[in-house]
């Protein structure tokens, strides 16, 4: 019987507001040990400071993944050679987007998304801001005619979540499906949805 595919994920976090979205994932990915190689984590100095804002916390620094600098080119994921096979920015800042869009790597959030492009490897971007400028727009298009994906962090709640953290599942559970992963999430029309029902 051959053994499943384990996947190496880079997460990178940047200072977008949304700092739960990034916590629930990294929790989701925890949880999902025995799917995973690797998790290697970048995030913005922005985004510790949000994190801490929003969250009022900074337990960022608890999750037992491979943590690196933001100017560490020297992590694994900075070169196609590794082969990652998923890199998820969540969320992702407007300013983050538009250095991806125009291939400008001058940290390792965009140098990773860089090789995750040119490698055709899966790149996800969470994004969050409302409303959106034109310029974001394009470079969405942009981001998504290179192969990329933009996952909005827009909630669904026809699961009717009870929380922020339940709230913040129903895009984190997509990012996951994306990503190849395989997890338990409410699904429409599914056993347990409450219009099945």
């Amino acid at each position: 019987m051959s053994q499943k595919k384990k996947y190496k994920i880079v997460v990178a976090v940047t200072g977008a507001s949304g700092s739960i979205y990034a916590k629930v994932l990294l929790d989701k990915l925890k949880n999902a040990a025995d799917q995973i190689e690797t998790v290697g984590v970048v995030m913005s100095d922005n985004a510790k400071d949000v994190w801490k804002h929003e969250l009022k916390s900074d337990s960022f620094s608890s999750y037992g993944f491979n943590f690196y600098g933001k100017t560490d080119f020297n992590a694994p994921f900075a070169s196609g050679s590794s082969k990652f096979d998923c890199m998820i920015v969540c969320p992702c800042s407007m300013g983050t987007l538009g250095r991806i869009a125009g291939g400008i790597s001058n940290d390792l959030i965009t140098r990773a998304a860089d090789v995750m492009l040119k490698e055709r490897r899966k790149l996800i971007l969470v994004t969050r801001d409302t409303p959106l400028s034109l310029i974001h727009i394009n470079n969405m298009k942009a981001v998504t005619e290179a192969g990329g994906i933009i996952c909005p962090a827009s909630p669904s709640f026809y699961s009717v979540p009870k929380d922020f953290e339940e709230m913040a599942a129903t895009v984190v559970d997509r990012v996951i499906d994306i990503a190849g992963l395989e997890i338990a999430t409410y699904r429409w029309g599914g056993e347990g949805s409450r219009l099945n029902k």
